[in-house]
């Protein structure tokens, strides 16, 4: 199975072991990261918006035009953010690591 890694503001690494097809706001939850997802992952809000590694960024399926206009209303948004209900976890994306901004933490993790 594959495994990402959140890193918290706190520079607290979290790592997930999910299946495949998992998206990165339910591996939060499965790995304990408080990420918000207001929206439960139907792309209504930035709630669970994340800044992708650099090196891990370009691996990614690109944002859909819906989910570059939600992430317009992110917070703390960066050249390399993506909103974590949008990104499913495959075999070839193990070790994917993300950073999650505190905007996107109901506590601070």
């Amino acid at each position: 199975m594959p495994t990402v890694v959140f890193v918290l503001p706190s520079g607290r690494r979290v790592a997930v072991e999910v299946e495949p097809g998992t998206t990165m706001l339910e591996a939060a939850r499965i790995g304990g990261v408080d990420i918000e997802g207001a929206c439960g992952g139907s792309m209504a809000c930035a709630t669970c918006h994340l800044w992708v590694a650099e090196d891990w960024f370009d691996r990614l399926p690109e944002a859909t035009p819906e989910e570059e206009d939600m992430l317009d209303l992110a917070a703390d948004w960066a050249p390399t953010s993506r909103l974590g209900c949008q990104i499913r976890i495959e075999p070839g994306l193990d070790g994917l690591t993300v950073r999650v901004p505190r905007s996107s933490l109901l506590s601070d993790g």
